[in-house]
């Protein structure tokens, strides 16, 4: 089989894992077991808290003792395994521990599943730059499919959402054995220092100014990421508190309103070689915190009526600020580090956009829309200024990015990744 093939089906279900259930727990959580909402948050919190140092920590064992796609594997049916276990959880404590262990196996295949497709890749002698993003598109079909499966089967609020995810989970784990071996680099060095023999070499990396300059801004950008997951939705269906547009189609589908966002990932990604060689790594991630302030902005003054139009191209917008950052940043790492530490260094850049970065935006964002954007007497919330705050911070960290990091373009990097 093409290994490029083999590694699309990789890529289709890590993300059909995540599309069953991510998008429609909410109205499990509210409509069928109506559990209240305020710890309904922390449902959100357990990605970050994972991502904080599930991904370094694989990393690590899959640069010094485990195949990268062997553990890939044994996390994704130990996290299927997980999820068939969600519907049998009767109160809103024991449903975070849960779902927190479930996170704790899955996030780190993010990062793992990169590594294994630019190590299948190399071996192939193909062109990363070039074959990759076609390849990471179809993680975002798989997870439209499986977000469009869950709704349009009737399980969008059923326990059903789970088992779907868990059974194409525990499918992808024992797939994952059959892929191209993605042997451990680190372990045949000699006269190793303590970091080395502890295979925290990966952490050296914020020595380097460019370098802790980056991991800094994925934060930051983990934190915008965070923002658009948690509150998106739910703000197009406040919509309905207006008796104008209470009937409007955005109301009613409010969740395939959103799904014009992964649409738009899928568009942006084939996009991604051209821009990198023609911009280079900074202008792309530069591009996509300017389109973190055109999300935020044009959903500031959006609405279902004359506004429509800016809630699809805030939409639209999403999937450059969310492609250009993640895949132009993991390029980023490819090219920046050491292979016997590639895999800690990709685990590293995942927590801190979805561990560090998630956590942030979570946390901040709760307490500040909390404070100043709701009001006391009726739970109403200023959308209106909360998006244009979050446009704001996104602005703010684009200028602040476009003159701190310095990174000058030189096509042959980019070139390099293939080799």
């Amino acid at each position: 089989m093409n290994v490029k093939f083999r590694l699309t089906i990789m890529n289709f279900f890590q993300f059909f894992v995540w599309g069953a259930w991510l998008i429609t727990v909410a109205n499990y959580w509210f409509g069928t077991k109506n559990w209240d909402g305020a710890q309904f948050g922390a449902i959100f919190s357990t990605m970050g808290i994972a991502s904080i140092f599930m991904p370094t920590l694989c990393g690590i064992v899959a640069d010094r003792w485990i195949n990268a796609e062997k553990l890939y594997g044994a996390l994704h049916i130990l996290g299927g395994l997980t999820l068939m276990y969600v519907p049998q959880v009767s109160n809103p404590s024991d449903f975070f521990w849960v779902i927190l262990v479930a996170m704790i196996f899955y996030m780190p295949t993010i990062a793992l599943s990169n590594s294994v497709a630019y190590n299948a890749l190399k071996k192939g002698g193909l062109d990363v730059v070039k074959d990759f993003p076609p390849i990471r598109v179809w993680g975002t079909i798989g997870f439209i499919v499986a977000m469009w499966i869950t709704n349009l089967t009737g399980n969008k609020a059923s326990e059903n959402q789970f088992y779907i995810a868990a059974i194409a989970a525990i499918f992808l784990g024992l797939y994952s054995f059959t892929l191209p071996k993605c042997e451990p680099e680190g372990k045949t060095a000699e006269n190793k220092s303590f970091m080395e023999l502890m295979g925290l070499s990966s952490f050296k990396l914020f020595a380097d100014y460019k370098l802790a300059l980056f991991f800094i801004f994925s934060m930051f950008l983990g934190a915008a990421l965070q923002l658009t997951n948690a509150y998106g939705d739910v703000f197009l269906d406040d919509f309905k508190h207006n008796p104008i547009y209470a009937d409007s189609l955005v109301v009613k589908y409010s969740t395939l309103i959103m799904s014009i966002s992964q649409i738009s990932e899928t568009l942006f990604i084939l996009a991604i070689p051209f821009f990198l060689k023609r911009f280079g790594i900074k202008q792309v991630m530069l591009f996509s915190m300017i389109a973190w302030v055109l999300r935020f902005g044009l959903f500031a003054y959006g609405n279902p009526g004359e506004g429509l139009w800016m809630i699809i191209l805030s939409c639209i917008v999403y999937g450059m600020a969310f492609d250009f950052f993640n895949i132009s940043g993991s390029l980023f790492v490819e090219t920046s580090t050491d292979s016997k530490i590639r895999s800690s260094a990709q685990g590293l850049f995942m927590m801190m956009t979805n561990g560090f970065g998630a956590v942030l935006g979570s946390v901040v964002s709760g307490q500040i829309i909390s404070l100043y954007f709701t009001d006391a007497a009726t739970g109403e919330k200023d959308w209106h200024n909360i998006w244009l705050t979050f446009a704001a911070y996104a602005l703010v960290i684009a200028i602040a990015f476009a003159v701190l990091f310095k990174h000058k373009h030189n096509p042959k990097d980019v070139s390099n990744i293939s080799h």
